[in-house]
């Protein structure tokens, strides 16, 4: 079911890279959940899944990047504040931080647009009260694709449980590793900066992102002695692609 909204604001991070806010009156949701918004094509509706980067609450907001020859959001990057969107009647979604076991270390690994869902878990309490140590590993072609950067910096003076890495893959960046997020995993790199240990008995692992991404760390993960993440049967690892 659909219903309308309106854009109450945007926000654009480059000329591809923009947060669209709308008001659509929803049921709430759990954070990490996602909503499809779709607009209206000459005698269809095309509509896409996206993931709420806010709290419940708030306005809608979610992450959108323009990609080139897309079907929906090259027209959502043409919004202006006070244009109509449909959303779906209600979110959805399973990778949200209640169906995470008990555990010590949360690890967030997000690929651009990705990064959404986890703002909204970092946006809650209920994450700061539930994991020793969080680790968000924020991975982007271009430095101006971290969407969100001064507030997850922000984030990581206030809370010393929270670190923040980013792998900028495509050109320099003071502070970000240039190698992919697979590679720091298989290297060791990035136990030996967080200083944490990846092993079944503390860590839990949430993928977002691109496909390859997604399925490569898994490998790297099980390799590692953890597993997938299923209601019949709890693991370490779970998992969320995006397209």
């Amino acid at each position: 079911m659909w219903i309308e909204g309106t854009v109450a604001k945007r926000k654009d991070w480059n000329e591809k890279l923009f947060s669209l806010f709308i008001r659509a009156d929803i049921p709430t949701f759990i954070p990490g959940q996602f909503i499809k918004v779709a607009l209206p094509f000459e005698d269809k509706r095309i509509g896409r899944a996206y993931s709420l980067v806010n709290q419940p609450g708030d306005l809608l907001e979610i992450l959108v990047v323009a990609v080139e020859n897309g079907k929906l959001s090259p027209a959502l990057a043409n919004l202006n504040v006070g244009d109509d969107i449909q959303v779906s009647d209600r979110a959805s979604g399973f990778m949200t931080l209640d169906e995470i076991p008990p555990c010590r270390d949360l690890w967030m690994l997000a690929t651009g647009t990705a990064v959404g869902p986890f703002i909204s878990m970092l946006r809650s309490a209920e994450v700061w009260a539930s994991f020793a140590n969080i680790v968000l590993v924020y991975g982007v072609r271009n430095a101006d694709d971290l969407a969100y950067l001064d507030e997850l910096r922000n984030m990581e003076k206030q809370r010393p449980q929270f670190s923040l890495y980013l792998s900028v893959t495509r050109e320099s960046f003071q502070g970000a590793y240039k190698d992919r997020i697979t590679a720091l995993i298989s290297s060791g790199e990035l136990e030996q900066t967080t200083g944490l240990t990846i092993n079944a008995q503390n860590s839990h692992f949430m993928l977002c992102g691109n496909p390859q991404m997604v399925s490569e760390t898994q490998t790297i993960l099980k390799e590692l002695g953890l597993s997938p993440h299923l209601k019949r049967q709890p693991g370490q690892i779970t998992i969320e692609k995006y397209w």
